[in-house]
């Protein structure tokens, strides 16, 4: 982890500052190339503070992998991707376009983005498919992020940010209270902030950051919203809470707190197996602090009730007084490198640039105006993400999907039923560099350019607007998704000025789309970042005097309601969508690994880290092992009703006796998201990625499953989809 990565690259010396591809800390990093090699060492940003961690440092191992994207790919009459050029693939797929929407109309076309394209990169694709295919079919992968704690977030304040103050301030706090998050595996440099804290942290593993807390609370998963609720009741009842905050800065107290009120210590040690004198340790830590914070991570958030149970924890955080003072405070670790950006700025269903909604007309008046476009046109809200995916191919949905900067067949939940619906389509293109699994099944595919390769902006987890900077020209044939968006655009018959593909061109215009948004951007420029300002949105544009400051702490004079006061929201606590039976005995609940991110279509591809992970793997108890007759080392299967993951055994004693893990950066049979179900949160569209009831099995260790865990990447065979045994495209 304290060693600089190399790869060959062209002769010329140059360095650049910028920031790691990976997670939404986006720590700071300086790229530089010479003597044949490109080297990245961190800079001493305030996020990380000189630090790294190992996927930060091998990040350049990913510009030069073997099976690079380098030309497009169509899919033959033979069933296999052969190289075709870009006029040829992109005169196929506008063609296609044009004939699926003739015959359907525009909602048979979809389009589906990620959380790691940057700020232009997001609002140009929510812009396309409005315009240009005038779809309401868009959403994007950061739906499966932290979508939960953004619906509890607008309804406690009025405004979603991630982190509401810079993430330095939890360098000062004197307890963090840690629900569902595990930051020393999925982003290790936010540990520098936290080592001053005592940490309460809430996990049915005890994963590393569960080793260095405090108090480690182990609800049964699916319980965190009791747990919440039980917290509540003894803050009031213990004399904790801040009658003077409640009074004056919040409303809907009453009816919030009726609805704690029957879960007094012993239920919820009932039901969540966390033992009475733990709750109240963990009240009187929070209650006694000086300065304390509540954040939540996907543990609490990815469920069918997140939205409840993130509100539940705001609800807390209220009672005890907490937000919108320095120093104290709510908020969420978001989780993708631009999970913030790429929905505010209009990949997601229900959105348009700025944090506007999409069903207000005075937004719709605001961005058809900068669009130049009569605001009729636009089309309305479209579904959530999964709901998007599990109509493909179907009478209602798509014929057609467009996906840039995701990896929905192993991403998604019910993957395998995900893997189905893409096979039902009638045309799939994938913009990649990598041949992912998802571009595996496409039928043309479009290489673009990498994060080394592109200027931009990202957003990150604490709503400061980064600066991306190019260290190399992409390879000869590769193109920017934003080149592929106007190109694709001009042939469906809009003007190509209407999609600039500089990216400076685009966010300023960017900047007007957003002006007088939630998500205010108007006062942001390439040329205030380039000079080193720490630009926190909402930073509107001033028509005279001093340019504004940006917005580092939220709610320190009221929260975004018309009334500047919080709101309490009301809620119950209830069962997830499965829970153990005699056929599936045990909880499910995945996550990730240190070494990996996301679906680990980059990260597999890093000879040090998939070293450090090189397969699938299962986390039990050893009691849960006994039972099921499987020991450590070996092999095991881990089947729900909807799938079978093939997966190495590791007893694990600090993992709860009814509760096994099972990582998501695995492709082939070692995907978690085979077990994982449909179930969503009525109000965020979240699936329950953290509850599946399952059971397992051991297997014989000369069987096919054998070969199938070791062979790590499996690619998809959906219909007629084939693909090559070598790499695709290399």
């Amino acid at each position: 982890m304290s060693e600089p990565t190399t790869h060959p690259t062209p002769p010329t010396r140059r360095t650049v500052h910028t920031h790691c591809p990976y997670c939404a800390l986006q720590c700071g990093t300086r790229l530089g190339n010479g003597l044949g090699e490109v080297t990245v060492t961190p800079s001493d940003f305030p996020v990380n503070q000189g630090g790294l961690c190992q996927k930060g440092w091998t990040a350049p191992d990913v510009l030069a992998v073997p099976d690079r994207l380098r030309t497009p790919l169509v899919r033959g009459a033979d069933g296999r991707l052969s190289p075709a050029d870009w006029d040829t693939a992109l005169d196929l797929v506008a063609g296609r376009l044009r004939e699926i929407r003739r015959e359907s109309g525009p909602d048979a076309v979809g389009v589906f983005g990620g959380g790691g394209l940057t700020n232009e990169k997001a609002y140009i694709l929510g812009k396309f498919a409005r315009l240009a295919l005038r779809t309401s079919r868009i959403d994007y992968n950061g739906r499966f992020c932290m979508s939960s704690a953004a619906a509890a977030s607008n309804a406690a304040f009025g405004i979603d940010r991630g982190l509401p103050f810079p993430v330095t301030d939890l360098g000062r706090a004197d307890v963090v209270l840690l629900a569902g998050a595990n930051p020393a595996e999925t982003m290790p440099p936010l540990m520098r902030h936290l080592d001053r804290a005592a940490l309460i942290v809430l996990d049915p593993r005890r994963t590393p950051t569960a080793e260095r807390a405090a108090l480690h609370l182990r609800p049964a998963p699916g319980t965190d919203l009791a747990l919440a609720l039980g917290l509540l009741q003894l803050t009031v009842l213990d004399g904790r809470l801040d009658h003077a905050f409640v009074r004056e800065r919040t409303n809907g107290f009453e009816e919030t707190w009726q609805r704690a009120l029957p879960w007094t210590p012993e239920r919820t040690e009932r039901v969540t197996g966390v033992p009475v004198d733990a709750q109240r340790k963990a009240v009187r830590l929070l209650a006694d602090a000086r300065r304390a914070y509540v954040l939540t991570g996907r543990g609490a958030e990815q469920h069918s009730k997140g939205t409840d149970t993130v509100s539940a924890f705001v609800n807390l955080a209220l009672a005890l007084g907490l937000p919108g003072r320095e120093g104290s405070g709510y908020g969420c670790l978001t989780g993708q490198g631009n999970g913030q950006g790429g929905r505010e700025l209009g990949q997601k269903a229900d959105q348009l640039p700025g944090y506007r909604m999409i069903t207000d007309p005075a937004a719709r008046e605001h961005t058809a105006r900068v669009w130049g476009v009569p605001a009729a046109s636009l089309p309305g809200p479209g579904p959530s993400a999964y709901e998007l995916l599990d109509s493909l191919g179907t009478d209602h949905g798509p014929r057609a999907l467009l996906v840039l900067g995701s990896n929905p067949v192993v991403s998604a939940p019910h993957a395998g039923h995900v893997a189905e619906r893409l096979g039902a389509l009638d045309l799939l293109v994938v913009a990649d560099f990598v041949p992912s699994e998802t571009a595996r099944l496409a039928d043309v595919v479009l290489p673009v350019t990498q994060w080394a390769e592109e200027e931009g902006t990202m957003t990150n987890l604490e709503g400061r607007v980064l600066r991306r900077r190019a260290l190399l020209d992409p390879p000869a044939g590769v193109r920017s998704d934003l080149t592929v968006l106007r190109d694709l655009a001009v042939r469906l018959g809009e003007p190509a000025e209407r999609y600039p593909d500089r990216p400076q061109e685009v966010f300023e215009e960017l900047r007007r789309a957003t002006a007088g948004g939630r998500a205010d951007y108007s006062g942001v420029s390439y040329e205030r970042l380039d000079a080193g300002e720490a630009l926190y949105w909402p930073c509107p544009a001033v028509p005279s005097g001093p340019a504004h400051p940006g917005t580092p702490r939220l709610f320190l004079d009221g929260f975004a309601h018309p009334d500047g006061r919080a709101r309490f929201v009301p809620v119950e606590h209830r069962d997830p969508a499965e829970v153990p039976d005699a056929a599936f005995p045990l909880y499910a609940t995945t996550g990730r690994a240190l070494a990996h991110y996301q679906s680990g279509a980059q990260t597999r591809r890093v000879r040090r880290l998939t070293a450090a992970e090189p397969e699938p793997y299962v986390e039990i108890h050893p009691d849960a092992a006994a039972r099921a007759g499987v020991e450590a080392g070996g092999l095991a299967r881990v089947v729900s009703a909807r799938g079978t993951v093939v997966a190495r055994v590791r007893v694990v004693e600090g993992l709860r006796p009814d509760t096994v893990f099972v990582p998501f950066h695995f492709a082939g049979d070692g995907r978690a998201n085979l077990l994982t179900g449909p179930a969503l949160d009525p109000r965020s569209g979240m699936p329950e990625f953290k509850v599946s009831a399952v059971r397992v099995e051991p297997v014989r260790p000369d069987g096919d499953d054998e070969r199938t865990a070791a062979g790590g990447v499996r690619a998809e065979a959906v219909r007629d989809r084939a693909v090559r045994d070598e790499p695709v495209g290399a």
